[in-house]
């Protein structure tokens, strides 16, 4: 793995070195935008919305949109005057029940490595975190970003998980169509939970993964593989959904004869 942040996690005075590893891996294919009729590779320009003439990078700026529709203009020196003060620092200010955060908050998890100094320090902040049951909230600041984090533990790893400030979230209220006023039968709420009963069972992530790349990528090799003019089958129909509209009872009774069957 290659380290995408290096520097160090503080909590009072003591300093642990570290390098931060992405915890993720993205099942992104790379496709180009061509053009259909050639296969010609299509080739972004930035073009002026009044003369329609291309604009090269040396003449571009950044501008915030006033509501008369003029520019207000920022230049580098702006943007230095308001960015968080850079530092290779993870600051613990805070330590917190980790079931005290909603999971609406968590947004993205970091490995964390000590340096090869750091670990006996780095393994006492992990002894530590264990026997409190508690994970260390801290700033942290990536590429001119400030965020906000927790610092936990999972197994015998510390890992940073980059979690939302407040602000970022919106308000559930905000969409007009989420019911206040609907009566629920027993017989339904009754028949629902016999739904989650016979579906419910412990979490394994492993049982879980996204197929969508690999089949994508069979397709592609099927179609690189296909003769000119030769027909692809015709798709797979998939089992059609019932209406919201539809008898709800109904739909209930179904979904639980085919779960049992």
């Amino acid at each position: 793995m290659k380290a995408i942040w290096k520097g160090s996690i503080s909590f009072g005075l003591v300093n642990i070195p570290i390098k931060l590893y992405s915890g993720t891996n993205s099942h992104n294919i790379d496709l180009d935008m061509i053009r259909h009729k050639d296969k010609c590779p299509i080739q972004y320009v930035r073009v002026c919305k009044k003369d329609g003439k291309e604009v090269p990078w040396e003449d571009i700026a950044k501008g915030y949109r006033k509501e008369n529709g003029d520019y207000v203009l920022l230049d580098k020196d702006d943007f230095a005057k308001v960015a968080p003060e850079k530092t290779q620092t993870i600051d613990i200010f805070e330590f917190i029940k980790e079931e005290e955060i909603p999971s609406k908050y968590l947004e993205k998890p970091y490995i964390v490595e000590p340096a090869k100094e750091a670990k006996k320090v780095y393994a006492l902040l992990r002894e530590a975190l264990k026997k409190s049951q508690k994970v260390g909230l801290c700033k942290f600041v990536m590429r001119t970003t400030q965020h906000l984090g927790i610092v936990k533990v999972e197994e015998d790893a510390i890992l940073l998980i980059q979690i939302r400030f407040n602000d970022e979230l919106r308000d559930p209220k905000e969409a007009e169509m989420i019911p206040t006023d609907i009566t629920i039968s027993k017989k339904e709420l009754d028949m629902a939970m016999s739904i989650i009963d016979q579906l419910t069972e412990p979490f394994d992530p492993s049982k879980y993964k996204d197929t969508y790349k690999e089949e994508l990528i069979k397709m592609i090799k099927k179609k690189a593989a296909a003769k000119p003019g030769q027909k692809e089958p015709a798709p797979v129909k998939r089992r059609k959904t019932a209406a919201a509209k539809d008898d709800l009872l109904e739909q209930l009774k179904a979904s639980l004869a085919a779960i049992k069957s």
